[in-house]
């Protein structure tokens, strides 16, 4: 018999409310594949927006993942055989370089109720069909590492064959760890991962270098780091809320004429700011499809 679970919502009908999100994946039985940094991070994000732990069940042989397990209160099973139920959702969330080993053995729960999620980067959903089945339900997910403190940014696509209220629950439990976003040409999951998932890095490196240039004007060490990593925090939080506000808006808000935010940019575009981004993305854009 196919698992059954009871869905609100549809792609393309996305109810944004807390209690909306919460409503589409409190009947949905899960398999965590995977306790590290992101299996961990998503399930404290799906436990704080009310998924049970009997609805969660994890597979990690590491020793702190079983610590991790038992301080959630979830089941932990030590092969895909021990489980009790069938999962509804089955997500990967080991390193690529093992996705081959690991992916095999659910082989034998692929089924039109199941669907499976993977979060390791640079695995195709065709690379995953061959370690599971050609007619799998999957969806490949780009998370990045804001997911840790619930501010990431996943992008999603998957296979023909998955029904709305699979597309719908994996949108949900992924806005349990920030906002989600839908593609339908894989092809674009590169340049995704340059933007997103390479992104965090670019901001963290302009934050080191706002921070180096503050200690050069002589801020003290202490200042120095509080005034990049708050203001970096702050136009993203601004530019988060401000939907209808575009980036250059809020850029053009802040610069007077002949002031000193003026000064500062002409600099940055003397230094081919903009081209130095494109450049970047580019280039991990590039490497994402020598890597396959």
């Amino acid at each position: 018999m196919q698992p059954q679970f009871t869905l609100i919502g549809a792609k393309g009908q996305r109810n944004n409310s807390q209690k909306g999100q919460e409503d589409m994946i409190h009947s949905a039985r899960i398999l965590m594949v995977g306790l590290g940094n992101m299996g961990g991070a998503m399930v404290e994000g799906f436990l704080a927006k009310g998924v049970a732990p009997a609805n969660i069940t994890a597979l990690d042989s590491a020793p702190a993942a079983k610590e991790k397990a038992a301080q959630w209160g979830i089941e932990m099973i030590q092969k895909p055989e021990d489980l009790a139920h069938t999962p509804h959702f089955i997500i990967l969330a080991v390193k690529p370089q093992v996705m081959d080993v690991v992916a095999p053995a659910y082989k034998h729960l692929v089924s039109e109720g199941v669907c499976f999620l993977s979060v390791a980067a640079g695995q195709t959903i065709e690379k995953l069909k061959g370690y599971l089945a050609p007619q799998a339900r999957i969806i490949r997910a780009m998370p990045n590492t804001p997911a840790a403190v619930g501010a990431g940014m996943t992008v999603l696509c998957g296979t023909p064959n998955l029904a709305v209220e699979q597309m719908a629950v994996a949108e949900a439990l992924m806005a349990c760890v920030g906002e989600v976003a839908w593609i339908e040409d894989e092809h674009l999951m590169n340049a995704v991962t340059a933007v997103s998932g390479s992104g965090p890095a670019y901001f963290f490196r302009m934050m080191e270098a706002l921070e180096a240039a503050a200690l050069a004007q002589g801020l003290p060490a202490d200042v120095a780091r509080k005034l990049a990593v708050q203001t970096a925090y702050g136009a993203g939080k601004l530019a988060a809320e401000r939907t209808g506000t575009s980036p250059t808006d809020l850029r053009v808000a802040v610069t007077s004429p002949g002031g000193t935010t003026e000064a500062g940019l002409k600099a940055l575009d003397a230094h081919n700011f903009t081209q130095t981004v494109s450049a970047a993305v580019e280039a991990a854009t590039a490497r994402g499809n020598q890597l396959g």
